[in-house]
């Protein structure tokens, strides 16, 4: 993730309660199949994980009062609808996270989300206390299943110097994907579970020009870590149609209070640059992680804005390096406006868990940590928006993704196929 995928501003609506209000519903239907070549090693011990499902996500956003002080709503009513899997395929309670397993490994046929936010705008700054949805480097709201991920609490969005978005928050709960509960329990990638009461983050991101962007973040995770982050975005016309594009990402995380999950002092970084001509942008990003321990964030969201966080591995082992080469293809200028394709392959090395603590060890069949450990995955996309007619505005994705690694990862072929629908109703 990038940290172009933030929102850089606060959108300025009508004003008034109903004239600024907007009612959005968005059909995703989802096809996910994650092929374990190594066999029995898949959470369920079928081979594979399977599953196609419906998702309806409609969200209202009201305008604000008039006055100095306004005053609003935002509200959501999720349905996620199971069109085919099975026990034996489903993906259990592993990563696969497509629909909810219960506790005898059947996935349910229906899941629902209902939530909302009060929300109140003084001058440029805006507060929500609810259900929310942030959006930066350190919290970030995950949205790669079929039915996003959301947390509660309270955050703050304030855009009164031009260029600068200043953004807070203090959340006390998530709900995962795949979860009807809208007040559980906080949870990493890697850790799982963890009991703490809450996280705060706060920071920024500066619009220096139209060439640089800025960001600076920190988050407290209670009793966890205290999370640092920098990063810039580059771009630099020679032409018309050729452009020198960049940007740095860093990370450090370091424990906090009770030390929930174990004694750490982590930092990762990651760096791209590359060249867009035309319809064609080619990226090489390389990353390191210095720590001993994984790179850890919480379950499910879209917080790790590194450049070799691709579609299944993070490559954020501890003293990982990593290197990618990407390609993108739009293909407007081939007469074909709406069509994108997308490749990268990304390698990794030296991943070595001889000095990381309890909660992130990995050891092999002999007892001893993991050292010298390698990966690399390779990406496929490809991508059409429909530009006009009654069907305007569907997009149709296929995504394929292989992964091969010794013995700290998985060997994993995957297939995505989705198709969103979206429609503004207000």
């Amino acid at each position: 993730m990038s940290m172009g995928q933030v929102a850089m501003a606060v959108e300025q609506k009508p004003e008034g309660f109903i004239e600024g209000s907007s009612l959005n519903i968005l059909n995703r239907n989802l096809y996910f199949n994650r092929d374990h070549r190594n066999g029995q090693s898949s959470p369920t011990g079928n081979g594979f994980s399977e599953a196609w499902a419906h998702g309806i996500i409609g969200k209202f956003e009201s305008g604000f009062t008039l006055g100095t002080v306004g005053v609003g709503v935002d509200a959501f009513a999720m349905l996620g609808l199971k069109l085919d899997t099975g026990d034996g395929r489903n993906g259990g309670h592993s990563s696969f996270d497509v629909l909810p397993v219960d506790g005898e490994g059947k996935a349910r046929d229906e899941y629902s989300k209902v939530g909302g936010a009060a929300k109140v705008r003084a001058f440029d700054t805006v507060v929500k206390i609810g259900d929310v949805f942030p959006a930066n480097p350190v919290v970030a709201a995950g949205d790669s299943r079929l039915l996003p991920e959301s947390f509660r609490g309270v955050t703050a969005t304030n855009t009164s110097i031009e260029g600068l978005t200043v953004q807070g928050g203090r959340l006390h709960a998530m709900s995962q994907p795949v979860s009807s509960n809208m007040r559980e329990n906080f949870a990493t990638f890697y850790a799982g579970p963890v009991n703490s009461p809450w996280i705060g983050y706060l920071g920024g991101d500066y619009t220096v020009n139209e060439h640089i962007g800025v960001s600076l973040y920190t988050s407290r995770f209670k009793d966890v870590w205290n999370q640092y982050y920098a990063g810039t975005t580059l771009s630099y016309p020679l032409s018309e149609n050729v452009a020198l594009i960049g940007g740095l990402n860093y990370y450090r995380a370091v424990d906090e209070g009770k030390k929930l999950l174990g004694s750490f002092d982590n930092n990762i970084w990651s760096g791209k640059t590359g060249v867009q001509f035309g319809a064609h942008t080619v990226t090489v990003g390389y990353q390191r992680n210095n720590g001993n321990d994984d790179f850890d964030y919480l379950r499910q969201s879209d917080s790790i804005f590194l450049d070799n966080s691709i579609q299944y591995s993070d490559f954020n082992s501890p003293k990982e390096q990593s290197l990618q080469l990407r390609y993108d293809l739009n293909m407007q200028p081939f007469g074909i406006p709406g069509l994108s394709f997308m490749t990268r392959y990304a390698k990794g090395w030296d991943a070595d868990y001889s000095n990381a603590n309890s909660v992130y060890m990995r050891r092999g069949a002999d007892g001893t940590p993991l050292q010298d450990q390698k990966r690399w995955e390779r990406d496929i996309e490809a991508k059409y928006i429909i530009q006009s007619g009654s069907l305007k505005d569907m997009s149709l994705r296929v995504r394929q993704m292989t992964t091969r690694a010794t013995d700290f990862e998985s060997d994993l072929d995957e297939v995505r196929l989705i198709v969103e629908y979206p429609l503004q109703l207000l």
